[in-house]
């Protein structure tokens, strides 16, 4: 008897997602809680469990399609996979000179599962999936993977293999084809995430009244501190200290000192916060996601590190949940990681302000009369200026940066 495979429950208030990648084929053998497909809502990618062993039914709904909680999307039929394959598999066809594995170069391998952004970059740089090694979740290939392997130019030593596939011994190879003429296009269905972070992006212009203000900050007293303290914080505490633990405490104190960066409109009335929920950009295989460190104002260093640290391990693997990305009274975005010298970041609605960090580079600043060298960063503050005075703002950017310049302030609450 075959048991149908239907959209769990999704998290409050989220009746509906998008199918985004067929984890198991029809005829392949499934385990219990076993993974068999990739669902993407307004925020996270969740996996749908086969509900028994047995093996791979239908597919009743294809990548892409809209399903809604409790739509059937496919059947698990019992018995063994193996078997059930063995027995419908039709007898090999003759060897052809025209098979698969002497189709275009690079074409992935179709018995390796790829998410359509994978597959596309594994197109795009002509690669082999087989030879990368996987670090998504049961060992599949995310974009960072491909990324990182194009990177270490890996390569360029399969390229040659690939190019002579399908080649005969002793033919001549056919001459490179110029690629003036090529103007090739794709046209890609977004993402459900990326339609929802469009969406609420365009409605936070629309709706506040977005500014954005600027400073810098010397990095010289913070860097001193982490290679100081950083092998004894790591040795005691299992975690490196990072940048992001001093701008999140920072940030805290900075919040308690002008309450409105941490409040929200509501209809007619503003909504003061006297706790610190810190929504952090992660980066994920499917775009940045921002979950949330919550009473981050209560936490010390060691907390805010291995919070941020685990959010980046399961952002990386798709196991984040819709309740880690609930919430969030502020928003700090690192674009510095990327490279970033600045940038005007758009506030995460309801929130009413954004800080933003970028890289940090050697320039020439005056200090006590003199020019020296330091460790500079710009800072940005994006903030609802209905509810936020400039004044407010240059105060709370203020009072980041005298906390990042001297993090004993952090220590002693000043």
């Amino acid at each position: 008897m075959a048991i149908e495979v239907k959209v769990p429950v999704l998290g409050e208030s989220i009746t509906e997602a998008t199918l985004g990648e067929w984890l198991k084929q029809p005829g392949d053998a499934v385990a219990a809680d076993e993974p068999i497909a990739s669902l993407e809502t307004d925020k996270v990618a969740l996996e749908v469990p086969a509900p028994e062993a047995g093996v791979m039914g239908a597919h009743q709904v294809a990548v892409g399609d809209t399903v809604e909680v409790g739509a059937i999307i496919a059947t698990i039929e019992a018995g063994s996979g193996a078997a059930s394959a063995a027995k419908s598999a039709p007898a090999p066809a003759p060897a052809k000179a025209e098979t698969r594995s002497e189709a275009k170069a690079g074409e992935p391998d179709a018995s390796i599962t790829l998410s359509p952004s994978v597959r596309r970059l594994v197109l795009e740089h002509g690669v082999d999936p087989s030879q990368i090694s996987g670090t998504g979740k049961d060992g599949r290939l995310t974009k960072a993977d491909v990324e990182q392997y194009v990177k270490s130019g890996a390569q360029s030593s399969q390229q040659a293999p690939l190019a002579e596939k399908g080649t005969a011994k002793g033919a001549q190879t056919p001459p490179e084809t110029s690629s003036t003429g090529n103007r090739n296009e794709e046209r890609v269905r977004m993402t459900r995430l990326r339609q929802t972070v469009a969406r609420r992006l365009k409605e936070a212009q629309d709706t506040a009244a977005l500014l954005t203000t600027f400073n810098d900050v010397d990095m010289t007293a913070v860097i001193e501190t982490r290679s100081k303290y950083k092998d004894l914080f790591a040795k005691k505490h299992g975690v490196k200290l990072g940048f992001m633990g001093f701008f999140v405490k920072a940030a805290c104190m900075a919040l308690k000192d002008v309450p409105s960066v941490n409040a929200q409109i509501d209809g007619d009335e503003i909504v003061y916060h006297d706790y610190a929920d810190i929504s952090v950009a992660v980066s994920a295989p499917n775009g940045l996601v921002v979950p949330v460190i919550r009473n981050a104002e209560a936490m010390n260093f060691a907390d805010v590190e291995n919070t941020i640290g685990d959010f980046g391990k399961r952002a990386k693997d798709g196991s984040l949940t819709m309740a880690d990305m609930q919430g969030g009274t502020f928003t700090i975005s690192n674009g510095g990681v990327f490279g970033s010298l600045m940038s005007t970041p758009i506030i995460n609605p309801p929130q009413s302000a954004v800080l933003g960090l970028h890289r940090i580079e050697d320039r020439a600043v005056v200090v006590d009369g003199e020019i020296v060298i330091r460790p500079m960063m710009y800072m940005a503050l994006s903030y609802d200026h209905r509810l936020i005075d400039g004044r407010e703002a240059v105060t709370f950017l203020v009072r980041i940066k005298e906390a990042i310049e001297d993090p004993a302030r952090l220590l002693i609450d000043l």
